[in-house]
């Protein structure tokens, strides 16, 4: 008696079986238990936050590991599946853009009807706010200047010049890292403090959190400088490119609303 078996061919990629996403998960819940216990001074939380950050950090190093092996050397990531993950990405900013637009919302909220509490004035009285014509400005040259630097990193990679794109990598992580040392000479200069009333915890807030994920987005540009000096892409697959320039650009947009909004 003889058995045929019929091979299904399709051009999706049918994940394996993975423990990271279970380990992950627990991480994520030790790191927020942790959190939680350090803000209210239960012993150890402080030990808890860090080794669960550790773990995590860990997990997602050996988790994106195993996804640039799919793509790279088994040859899993086919054009539908670039296309799916290009739709993640792009779903995952507009959780993002949610995100953002939470403290854009808690902005507003008490810039459009000052109460009692801030003395029915916005700013607050007395308080003393950042000139938008000095480091925010310059800030803001320096993220669309990255923009354009990034955007011909991707069409340069299209056309197969690897020593063009390397340039505007680089050249990206400079203006990058001179936006955050920027950033940070600001808040160690800025005549506020996070205390100071809602402005003051809206602005380093908002602020914040948008220099956090500009240094993401640093560490995403940095590993596509790497792949690319080890020719894990070509013309026609590089989906990691395009998902850090889709990130890189939605950082830029978010700073154009938070200039437009918080410093002017």
């Amino acid at each position: 008696m003889s058995t045929n078996f019929v091979k299904t061919k399709h051009s999706f990629h049918l994940v394996d079986p993975s423990p990271w996403p279970f380990i992950s998960s627990f991480f994520a819940l030790a790191l927020t238990v942790g959190i939680v216990s350090y803000m209210h001074n239960f012993y150890g939380g402080f030990f808890l936050s860090l080794l669960s950050l550790v773990g995590l950090l860990t997990i997602m190093y050996t988790w994106w590991r195993d996804i640039v092996r799919e793509s790279t050397f088994e040859g899993r990531h086919t054009k539908k599946v670039q296309r799916g993950l290009l739709l993640g990405m792009l779903l995952f900013l507009a959780t993002e853009a949610m995100f953002f637009f939470a403290f854009f919302w808690a902005f507003f909220h008490s810039c459009l009807a000052a109460t009692i509490e801030v003395g029915y004035s916005w700013p607050p009285i007395g308080l003393i706010i950042v000139s938008p014509w000095g480091i925010p400005v310059l800030n803001t040259f320096i993220l669309l200047l990255s923009g354009f630097t990034v955007t011909a990193c991707h069409h340069s990679i299209s056309w197969g010049n690897k020593k063009i794109t390397v340039i505007y990598f680089f050249i990206t992580l400079v203006l990058a890292n001179t936006f955050l040392w920027l950033q940070a000479f600001e808040y160690i200069n800025v005549p506020f403090v996070i205390s100071d009333s809602v402005y003051g915890s809206s602005f380093f807030l908002t602020t914040g959190f948008h220099g956090f994920h500009v240094s993401i987005g640093m560490i995403f540009l940095f590993v596509c400088l790497v792949r690319l000096m080890v020719d894990h892409f070509t013309r026609t697959h590089h989906v990691g490119v395009e998902c850090a320039a889709y990130y890189w650009h939605f950082v830029d947009i978010v700073w154009l609303f938070l200039f437009i909004a918080i410093y002017g």
